[in-house]
């Protein structure tokens, strides 16, 4: 019994030192050419685009909100809300954008 457990285990400790992530890290660059594309209309997405709707939050005011966390974030984008138009976003979509929108925190 206890060869046949170090032959289970062996294995998966390997895998596990290896470190491979369950998921891939989000792309800050996608999610830029997503705001450009899907949101720019409404936000300031980026510091050089001249105009937006006066009553939505531009995008580095809500990187630098105090409780900003690009998970839930992330979450919030895939949950349609009335004031959004309902861009039907993957998970990773979402995770690229909050990682953009993160990456303008200073």
């Amino acid at each position: 019994m206890r060869a046949f457990a170090r032959r289970i285990w062996l294995p998966l400790a390997t895998i596990a030192n290896l470190g491979i992530s369950p998921a891939p890290a989000a792309d800050a660059g996608h999610g830029a050419d997503l705001a450009r594309r899907w949101c720019a209309s409404c936000h300031l997405v980026t510091s050089s685009q001249a105009q937006a709707s006066a009553d939505v939050p531009s995008f580095a005011s809500v990187a630098r909100k105090p409780d900003f966390n690009p998970e839930k974030l992330a979450f919030f984008l895939l949950d349609p809300h009335p004031k959004m138009p309902n861009f039907p976003l993957s998970r990773t979509e979402a995770a690229d954008l909050a990682a953009y929108i993160g990456s303008l925190r200073q």
